[in-house]
């Protein structure tokens, strides 16, 4: 057995920790932020290397809708849901306002803190008008748990003309930690959604942690290369790899009793130089509040330049040279060089 699970088992093991479910996660959260059904809470455009290999622009729209009924404990998306089921219409009115509002780009992603195939936040009666309004574009990229894919999604994709792309959640596949995250889901039940999505001809995006809660940063580096290449293994096209940061109560809560420490910057260029020496697909570290990884004003901004050509360009480029990078940091085989 891998060292690093034996001493994460101990770790996870431990008496005082939390019984992470439904009813603890609720009870660590703050305020919602104020929303409207009327209108997405954010959108935008912005560069993404597609599947064809070139940098083309993506429109994201981000859905007002009813909560996610999963209560993952590294989720902070409840804070831009309703808590009252999304009525009809309201979901196709929010695209078709920001569609207008944003220049157009080839390729749109639905996104609606949750599951676009869960019929309270996305009413089926509005799929036929959203399939209008996407009609021109080449790809639509929708979130789902891998639990709620099955036929419904293969009837959305049939209404649509663009190619149907479904990002999931995979996390972390260290079998000490995926329990923990209170996402309802086993690493079976992924791969069954991945073999329905990929034998109906639907692209599959994963979304990775790097360094999940219960994890040290090099456990954290580590799980979250054996997620890539695992996701790559399934046929997976696509990784798209999320810091792990605090914010949403839950992890708050976990950080302050040291059971969690977002990744440090070494481990974000680490995990990305080490998803594209692979060769085996796209693989993107998002850059959201990046500067908050990174400490050093001097060459904080042209690392966060490196990964975000790296991302575009989807190849590795030279590291940035500095002298606060004197230590020894993690390499891309998860140990310090």
């Amino acid at each position: 057995m891998n060292p690093l699970a034996d001493k994460r088992l101990r770790i996870c093991s431990m008496p005082d920790l939390p019984v992470l479910d439904n009813a603890w996660i609720l009870a660590q959260r703050g305020p919602r932020n104020s929303v409207s059904v009327d209108r997405p809470y954010a959108h935008l455009v912005e560069p993404e290397c597609a599947a064809n290999g070139r940098i083309e622009d993506v429109a994201t729209i981000f859905i007002t809708n009813k909560e996610c009924p999963y209560r993952c404990l590294m989720c902070d998306l409840w804070k831009n849901t309703t808590t009252r089921r999304t009525p009809q219409e309201a979901v196709s009115r929010q695209i078709a306002w920001a569609l207008a509002d944003l220049p157009f780009a080839p390729h749109v992603k639905l996104y609606n803190a949750g599951s676009f195939l869960d019929n309270q936040a996305i009413p089926r009666t509005d799929w036929p008008r959203i399939a209008e309004l996407v009609a021109d574009r080449e790809t639509v990229i929708v979130e789902s748990h891998p639990n709620l894919i099955d036929q419904r999604c293969l009837d959305f994709a049939a209404m649509l003309q663009p190619r149907l792309e479904v990002a999931m959640g995979l996390e972390t596949i260290d079998p000490d930690v995926l329990p923990r995250l209170n996402k309802q889901m086993t690493l079976q039940d992924f791969e069954r959604a991945v073999a329905l999505l990929v034998d109906h001809q639907i692209a599959v995006r994963a979304f990775i942690l790097l360094r999940t809660p219960f994890q040290d940063e090099e456990e954290g580096l580590y799980w979250a290369e054996r997620s890539i290449q695992y996701a790559f293994d399934l046929g997976i096209a696509c990784c798209a790899v999320i810091p792990t940061r605090a914010g949403n109560g839950a992890l708050d809560r976990l950080q302050q009793g040291g059971q969690f420490q977002p990744p440090l910057a070494e481990s974000l260029e680490a995990i990305l130089d080490f998803g594209l020496s692979l060769g085996q697909g796209r693989v993107f570290v998002d850059l959201w509040d990046a500067q908050a990884f990174f400490n050093c004003p001097t060459c904080r901004d042209q690392r966060i330049e490196r990964l975000n050509r790296m991302n575009l360009e989807q190849r590795i480029l030279p590291r940035v040279g500095c002298d606060c990078q004197g230590a020894p940091s993690p390499s891309p085989s998860g140990r310090t060089s």
